[in-house]
């Protein structure tokens, strides 16, 4: 790797050369983001996730831009105008957008109005225009009247042309222009007419204007987005001429007959080809900016939905609620197996409630369940009340879990190949019920666009969403670990160095031959390579195997190292697992190797301390308002329970059991200045809110979290 690259990566990212030289090498090598922040600490200097995906990220737009000047260098020597001085800016250049102003006079062009006056010979009119030491410029343009050209006056517009096409290509102009838009730039945004009916969701953005610098993220991509359905139009500019003041500052070094003529053509190269031009960049650059931060923001909530709170390996009974068509109702073992599913009918139009009741009853017995989860949907309070006045032969929790997304499992590929003689609605109850047991592994096998807890994720950029959710998902699956002999393939495709072949040859394997018995049997499943196993290896847990460092998240590599502390202490590996006081006894220096430094020791002591120590949170059973079952019963003045359901850069909504999410602005938080309701919230945390405005024709439910805890 280049060593400029690498030192404008470290600087990029914060980091020493030396940790960019080793990551990349590390990823050259095959090695994942993971396994590479987990179990190479000694070559990163611990280096976390968040670093290496920038180092990564870093070094893929630096090889594009070295892509890019390869291009540029061919293009330019195609035309036998590569001059050494001029290859060698090229060269040294990193930064894209001065690339692209070095080449741009260089660029292939269509036909031009200035490449018409050269045509019919005006270039040397439109030199002597720009050396401004003519006196009399219209006699000089008498002279350049030709069959192409027919007055003088014609002349010099052609002149006009040709210089206001060097100016647009010269990069000090460009970079006055740029400056300005940075400084001064307005986003503007104008209903187009005729469209007010079509547009009314749009109509605080009718008549806009604000500073582009001020803008955040969600008003641009609203505005955006009106502007792509057609009903808006959407600018970005300097208010004002300041930029064609500083642009005749720059070129206009006299006061003669040519300075009117400079005048005109700085005018028309600003409105016809700068403004244009700039306008554009700052706008894909403002929409880029947008764009990364509403995907920031989907994939910070998207972690926090992936690391919810599991409910763990109970029997559960799942209910999908509805009106009408009925509560479906399935029973699962502790693994998440269906054992039962049937509909029941307790609210209107059937109320059929004591029949509910009795066959509730016998399926909590029957099947020895748990924990109820109730879906938030349709009927989703009625049934959770109906649920809780009944009266078992045990004790159950009940907990009200998030269906989105639940709709689109059901009807997928994956729900079908799961329950092939099962119809959509036992499958969305099924989910229902997993989501509970464990969150992460259910909703991997969702689109992470389809899960409801992002803003916009349709308006940015795509592939960009795509990469970033599914390294979250990689992330977070692999910081939780999982139970290789119950993983779904679904799950396993995520863990560090599989994929979905080898998810499913595990899997396949595991059906043939029985659960595996330890990691080492993981070498015998076909096409799990030495470079797979040992990327993944660590991260796979047998919570059955006879080694106890198998069901930890110690990497089979510094097995040797664990064993070489027991026999030091004299004791097995389980005892000192078990023993907190021979764990105080381990002095990690005297286990520095030249491949095991004291980073990778901590990280060994520490999993001994807590062995295969699911990193997330315990589950809370939370109880909505009992009185409050839809938005008419809502009184401005009153406080809530609610959950948190999304958080956005301008707030968060809270679900307080109407079916219709209530906002928390940012500014009604707390008692102080929130750039980012991040800090404050965390998705599905239980708050208390009060309602501090009601619309009820809007359905529009505004909260407060600081004048709640006022009370």
């Amino acid at each position: 790797m280049d060593q400029n690259i690498v030192r404008i990566i470290a600087q990029s990212v914060g980091i020493q050369e030396i940790q960019v030289s080793n990551t990349i090498q590390l990823l050259l090598e095959g090695a994942t983001v993971p396994f590479i922040a987990r179990y190479r600490k000694e070559r990163t200097g611990s280096l976390d996730e968040v670093q290496i995906e920038a180092v990564k990220d870093t070094k893929e737009k630096m090889e594009e831009l070295l892509k890019r000047k390869e291009t540029i260098l061919k293009t330019i020597q195609e035309q036998d105008l590569l001059a050494p001085d001029l290859q060698k800016r090229i060269e040294d250049c990193f930064d894209p957008t001065e690339l692209e102003d070095i080449y741009l006079p260089y660029k292939p062009k269509r036909r031009t109005r200035a490449s018409i006056a050269r045509e019919k010979g005006l270039e040397p009119l439109a030199k002597i225009i720009m050396k401004q030491n003519e006196a009399d410029i219209e006699r000089r343009a008498h002279s350049f009247i030709n069959e192409s050209v027919e007055s003088a006056e014609e002349a010099l517009a052609g002149a006009r042309d040709i210089i206001a096409e060097w100016i647009n290509e010269n990069e000090k102009a460009r970079s006055i222009v740029r400056r300005s838009f940075d400084s001064e730039a307005i986003v503007t945004s104008k209903l187009i007419k005729g469209k007010e009916s079509e547009a009314a969701k749009y109509n605080d953005y009718f008549d806009w204007k604000e500073p582009l610098k001020k803008c955040p993220s969600h008003r641009l991509l609203a505005m955006r987005r009106g502007e792509n359905e057609g009903f808006l139009r959407v600018s970005v500019s300097p208010e004002g001429d300041e930029a064609v003041v500083r642009l005749k500052r720059f070129f206009i070094h006299s006061n003669n007959a040519c300075t009117g003529q400079m005048e005109l053509a700085i005018g028309d190269a600003y409105k016809r080809l700068l403004e244009p031009s700039i306008e554009t960049e700052f706008a894909n650059s403002s929409k880029e900016k947008a764009d990364d931060e509403a995907i920031r923001v989907f994939a910070e909530n998207l972690r926090q939905l992936l690391l919810g709170a599991p409910l763990g390996q109970m029997r559960v009974l799942a209910i999908d609620p509805g009106y009408r068509s009925g509560c479906k109702v399935v029973c699962l073992d502790a693994q998440g197996n269906l054992l039962h599913n049937e509909t029941i009918y307790p609210h209107k139009p059937q109320e059929e409630t004591k029949q509910a009741a009795r066959k509730m009853s016998s399926l909590v017995s029957s099947y020895q369940i748990e924990a109820v989860a109730i879906g938030n949907g349709t009927a989703s309070r009625e049934t959770e009340q109906f649920i809780k006045k009944l009266h078992f032969d045990r004790e159950l929790k009940v907990y009200v879990v998030s269906e989105d997304g639940a709709s689109i499992y059901s009807a997928s590929k994956i729900a079908r190949e799961e329950f092939p003689q099962y119809d959509v609605t036992v499958r969305g109850a099924v989910s229902i019920g997993r989501r509970l047991m464990d969150p992460l592994a259910e909703l991997v096998k969702i689109d992470p666009k389809s899960i409801g807890v992002g803003q916009y994720q349709h308006d940015v950029d795509q592939k960009k969403l795509k990469n970033s959710l599914d390294k979250v998902v990689e992330s977070s699956v692999n910081l939780v670990g999982v139970n290789v002999n119950t993983a779904s393939q679904h799950l396993l495709t995520y863990i560090s160095g599989l994929g979905p072949q080898l998810a499913q040859n595990i899997v396949d394997f595991r059906k043939e031959n029985g659960p595996f018995g330890s990691r080492s049997d993981l070498q015998k499943v076909p096409r799990m390579g030495a470079k797979a196993y040992e990327q993944s290896a660590g991260f796979l847990r047998i919570p059955e195997a006879v080694n106890p460092l198998d069901k930890t998240a110690v990497h089979p590599e510094s097995y040797h190292v664990v064993e070489k502390m027991a026999k030091d202490l004299k004791c097995t590996v389980q005892e000192l697992i078990s023993g907190e006081e021979l764990q105080k006894q381990i002095v990690l220096t005297n286990y520095v190797t030249d491949k095991t430094g004291l980073p990778t020791l901590e990280d060994i002591k520490r999993e001994l301390a807590k062995p295969g120590l699911d990193p997330r949170k315990g589950i809370k059973v939370f109880e909505f308002a009992p009185n409050i079952l839809k938005v008419e019963d809502i009184r401005v003045g009153m406080v809530l329970p609610g959950i948190v359901t999304n958080i956005t850069k301008f707030g968060a909504f809270v679900d307080v059991g109407v079916k219709q999410d209530g906002l928390v602005h940012v500014s009604q938080m707390a008692d102080r200045f929130i750039s980012d309701p991040a800090e404050i919230v965390k998705l599905h945390q239980h708050v208390h809110v009060k309602v501090i405005e009601l619309d009820l024709q809007r359905k529009r439910i505004q909260l407060s979290l600081k004048q709640a805890t006022q009370n």
